[in-house]
């Protein structure tokens, strides 16, 4: 216990906990949209039981470090033109992760240009709450892993990673409600945000391929287009407030 009060220990946490954050902006971004599709009364709710379960889901693969290491070895071997391509357990779920991602997005899209969602609200016939939920902590598993990988690799103290992960949690869950609606009330950040995830979507395939074909995207420049294109869109919408106060 006291070797988490060291110098070194702090600096990994404060890492760590900030890696976590960096990395969980997709994640409110996903939950903010799908909760979107529930009535006003019921998307904190499915937000709130949403990421606690998922912050379970996060303490008990932290728990299970050892089996989640074990996804990194080969599950199986495809022979193709005399080479042998290794498929991991980690890849299978980043390429299944990946184009789940990727599907949503695209439906997401489809019905905002459409107008279907806002039409099933008005009628009445919206996501339900088991639903919204089921897809939150979905999309966090796939996450998970991943964030879970590059932790071990940062930090080797357990309790250092769990205390990351709740602190990153509840900074996600304080910031959910007002990062919701910013995005519902504006449809182009919404577009913007999809675009993202179906961007991330991408990633997560190509990662999930076998290490002979994976190409890896350095996280810093999906990030980096990330926040360069939502300042963009930040000063877009200063210039059309401006253009309506006029």
């Amino acid at each position: 216990m006291d070797a988490l009060f060291t110098p070194e220990a702090l600096i990994s946490l404060i890492t760590l906990t900030f890696m976590e954050i960096v990395l969980g902006v997709d994640n409110i971004i996903f939950i903010s949209i799908v909760a979107a599709k529930l009535p006003k009364a019921q998307e904190a709710r499915a937000r709130n039981i949403g990421m606690t379960l998922a912050l379970v889901f996060r303490i008990a693969l932290l728990l299970g470090i050892t089996w989640i290491i074990g996804l990194t070895k080969p599950l199986f071997v495809i022979p193709v033109s005399g080479i042998d391509y290794h498929v991991t357990a980690r890849d299978l779920i980043l390429l299944l992760g990946g184009l789940f991602l990727i599907y949503k997005s695209t439906i997401e899209i489809h019905e905002k240009i459409e107008g279907h969602q806002e039409e099933e609200l008005r009628k009445g016939k919206g996501a339900s709450l088991t639903n919204v939920v089921i897809q939150i902590i979905l999309l966090d598993m796939i996450f998970s892993i991943d964030s879970i990988l590059t932790a071990v690799g940062l930090v080797k103290e357990v309790l250092i990673m769990i205390i990351a992960v709740v602190i990153s949690m509840g900074v996600m869950m304080l910031a959910a409600g007002s990062i919701s609606s910013f995005i519902n009330r504006h449809p182009t950040i919404k577009v913007l945000g999809l675009s993202f995830l179906l961007l991330i979507g991408f990633m997560l395939v190509l990662e999930g391929l076998p290490d002979q074909l994976a190409i890896h995207v350095p996280k810093g420049y999906i990030y980096f287009a990330i926040f360069f294109s939502l300042g963009v869109e930040m000063l877009n919408l200063r210039v059309r407030k401006k253009q309506d106060e006029a």
